[in-house]
């Protein structure tokens, strides 16, 4: 696993095949971090799909309200959902969406990002400065790469678990 530098600011995923150590941006993006730190402490991410897997670009989950596949699940309505907290103003930086970057999915509106959010296969230089950034996988980007495809993809994956790492020490 990856050497965890600051276990307050970092998020353990967990997948099929394996651990995404996530470091979170809180000097770039401290309401977004602040959120998502909230809802995986909540354990609101366990059993979310992956409703939204484009290869060759990204891979977006984090549907609270309809995507967990353990809850009322429709297929259909994942990805039109969000937490039942406040949507977040946009947190726009410098920080490029690279390869393993963490994105905060949103409507046309850029102060309308609330729980999803997607990670980028590649770099994807045309986000820069539309889309927050607020992560970035440091390890098991491998395991990101396996997400089953799909928009939705008919068989979806999910987060089993998601934790900050702070606490499970």
């Amino acid at each position: 696993m990856a050497d965890i530098k600051d276990p307050e600011n970092t998020i353990i995923m967990t997948l099929k095949d394996g651990e995404v150590v996530i470091a979170l941006l809180a000097d770039i993006a401290p309401k977004h971090v602040e959120r998502m730190k909230a809802l995986a402490r909540a354990k609101a991410y366990d059993n979310v799909c992956f409703h939204r897997v484009i290869d060759g670009f990204m891979a977006q989950t984090g549907d609270v309200e309809n995507g967990n596949m353990e809850k009322d699940f429709n297929l259909r309505r994942a990805g039109t959902g969000g937490s039942d907290m406040p949507d977040l103003p946009a947190e726009f930086s410098r920080t490029p969406h690279a390869r393993g970057s963490l994105g905060a999915a949103r409507s046309s509106n850029p102060n309308s990002a609330n729980s999803q959010f997607f990670i980028n296969f590649k770099d994807n230089d045309f986000l820069n400065g539309q889309y927050t950034v607020y992560g970035q996988v440091i390890s098991g980007m491998e395991f990101v790469d396996k997400i089953t495809r799909g928009e939705p993809p008919a068989n979806p994956d999910r987060m089993i678990t998601v934790r900050v790492a702070a606490d499970l020490a």
